[in-house]
C-alpha cells in the first residue's frame, strides 16, 4: 500500500488497468496473427487455382515471417522514441489494407508483396512488439503468468483458421480476405485508439509489483525507467555484446521460425494428402490453437520451476507431437492427429511466453523493447527457412517425412541454446550492471 504525503494510505483502485491491457493484448493477438496463421487454410485453394509448386507458394509465408522479424526491432525502438499509440494505429491500418489487397492477387509476386512484405510490417507495428513491452511496463512481477495470459490470443489466432475455412467455403478465398481485413479495421483500430496505453504512468498508475513509495512516485512522474532491481538498466551496446541475448534469439529462431512453422505451414495440406477433408484438417489446426492456449495458461509454471525446465518440457511435447504426426499413414487412425495437435499445442504454448519471460528476466529496462524486437528477428530469420524448406523438401521427395524430422532436430537445439542462455542466472548478470 502506498502512503500519501499526509501519512495516510492511498487507496488502490478496485480494478488495475494493467489487466485491461492483458485483454487488449489477447484480442490484438487473435486478429493480428490470425491473418498470418490462416495461411495454411488459404494454401490449398491457392494451389488449386494457380498450380504453383508448394515450395514457391509457401515462400510467401517464409517471407512474411522474415519481414516480421526484420521489422519488429524497428517497431520496438519506436516505442520509446515516438508515440506508441500512433504506431499501433498505423500498423493496424497497414495490416488491414494489405490483407484486403490479397483478394486482388493473380501473380505469385503479388502475394510476396502483399502477404510477404506489407502484411508483416503491419503485424509488427500492431502486434507483439508493441504489446509485449507494454505488458512488461505494466507488470513488474509475475511476468511469466501475465505474458502467458496475453499470448492466449496468439493461441486463439490458430483457431481463427477454422472461422476462415468456413468463410472460404461460403464466399471463396478472395472474398474471405475482405472479411478478415474488415474485422481488423472495425475491431482493432478503435480498440487501440481508445484503450491502448503503453506505460502505466500515462494513467497516473504504477506497475503491478512496484511496491515502495519512492518507485511509485518516480513512475507517476515518468522519471523511473525500470524496476528497482534494475536501477540503471542494460545499455543497448552492452546487451548486444552478451552471448545470453544471442542464444535466446537462436532458441526462438529454432523452435518457432524453423521447427514450428515448417510444420504449421503445411499441416493442413499434409492431412489432405493423407485423405482427410479440408474441414477436418482445419479442425485439427483449430484444436492445435486451443491447446496452445492451454499451454500459455500454464506458462506461469515457469515462475515456479524455472524458465529452462519449462522450455525443456515444451521441447519434449513437440517431439512427441511430431512422432505422432510421422505415424499417420492413412485415415484409419485420426487419434494420431488429435494427439499431435494436443501435444504440439501445449508445447508451443509453453515455449513462446517462457522464452520472452526469460529475456525480460535478464534484460528488462529502457532498451527492452528493442531487445524483444531482436527476439522476433530471430523468429523471422528462422521463418524464412521453415515454411519454404518444408515445401521444397516435399517437392523434391514427394513426402514431408524429412521435413518433420528436421523440425524435431530444431526443437532439440532450441532447448539446448536456451539452457546456455541461462535466465536462471539473471540476478547474477544484473548485479554486474
Amino acid at each position: 500500500m502506498v502512503s500519501n504525503e499526509k501519512g495516510g494510505a492511498a487507496r488502490r483502485p478496485l480494478f488495475f488497468y494493467g489487466w485491461a491491457m492483458v485483454g487488449i493484448a489477447i484480442i490484438g493477438m487473435i486478429l493480428v496473427y490470425g491473418t498470418r496463421h490462416s495461411f495454411s487454410v488459404f494454401f490449398p485453394p491457392i494451389l488449386d487455382e494457380f498450380g504453383w509448386s508448394r515450395g514457391s507458394t509457401a515462400f510467401m509465408l517464409s517471407l512474411n515471417i522474415l519481414m516480421y522479424g526484420l521489422t519488429a526491432p524497428i517497431a520496438g525502438s519506436l516505442c520509446d522514441r515516438w508515440k506508441p499509440n500512433r504506431v499501433v494505429l498505423i500498423g493496424a491500418v497497414v495490416l488491414g489494407l494489405a490483407t484486403a489487397g490479397c483478394a486482388f492477387a493473380h501473380e505469385l509476386w503479388h502475394f510476396y508483396l502483399l502477404f510477404g512484405v506489407f502484411m508483416p510490417m503491419g503485424s509488427a507495428f500492431s502486434g507483439w512488439p508493441m504489446l509485449g513491452p507494454a505488458l512488461a511496463n505494466w507488470f513488474a512481477k509475475r511476468r511469466g503468468m501475465v505474458i502467458g495470459l496475453a499470448q492466449v490470443g496468439g493461441g486463439l489466432s490458430f483457431t481463427y483458421g477454422m472461422f476462415v475455412e468456413f468463410i472460404i467455403a461460403q464466399v471463396g478465398w478472395r472474398h474471405a480476405y475482405f472479411v478478415i481485413a474488415g474485422i481488423v479495421i472495425v475491431v482493432l483500430v478503435p480498440m487501440y485508439l481508445f484503450f491502448y496505453h503503453y506505460r502505466p504512468e500515462k494513467k497516473g498508475l504504477k506497475p503491478y509489483g512496484a511496491e515502495n513509495q519512492r518507485l511509485a512516485i518516480e513512475m507517476e512522474a515518468g522519471t523511473a525507467k525500470e524496476p528497482r532491481s534494475l536501477p540503471d538498466g542494460w545499455a543497448l551496446r552492452k546487451a548486444l555484446r552478451t552471448y545470453q541475448l544471442w542464444f535466446m534469439v537462436a532458441s526462438q529462431s529454432l523452435y518457432w521460425g524453423i521447427g514450428a512453422y515448417m510444420v504449421l505451414g503445411h499441416q493442413v495440406k499434409f492431412a489432405e494428402d493423407v485423405g482427410y477433408s479440408s474441414t477436418f484438417a482445419a479442425s485439427v489446426f483449430a484444436l492445435f490453437g486451443i491447446f496452445v492456449v492451454v499451454g500459455q495458461l500454464c506458462a506461469g509454471l515457469s515462475d515456479w520451476i524455472g524458465r529452462e525446465k519449462t522450455v525443456t518440457l515444451a521441447v519434449i511435447l513437440a517431439l512427441g507431437a511430431l512422432a505422432a504426426l510421422l505415424s499417420v499413414r492413412d485415415t484409419s487412425q485420426p487419434w494420431l492427429l488429435y494427439l499431435y495437435a494436443i501435444c504440439f499445442g501445449c508445447g508451443a504454448g509453453l515455449s513462446a511466453p517462457t522464452i520472452y519471460a526469460g529475456l525480460a528476466d535478464i534484460f528488462h529496462g529502457r532498451n527492452f523493447a528493442v531487445l524483444s524486437g531482436l527476439l522476433m528477428t530471430g523468429f523471422g530469420l528462422g521463418g524464412i527457412i521453415g515454411p519454404w524448406l518444408g515445401g521444397f523438401i516435399y517437392d523434391v521427395t514427394g513426402s514431408y517425412t524429412n521435413a518433420f524430422l528436421l523440425a524435431m532436430a530444431s526443437f532439440v537445439l532450441s532447448g539446448i541454446t536456451f539452457w546456455i542462455a541461462a535466465p536462471r542466472k539473471a540476478e547474477k548478470l544484473r548485479a554486474q550492471l
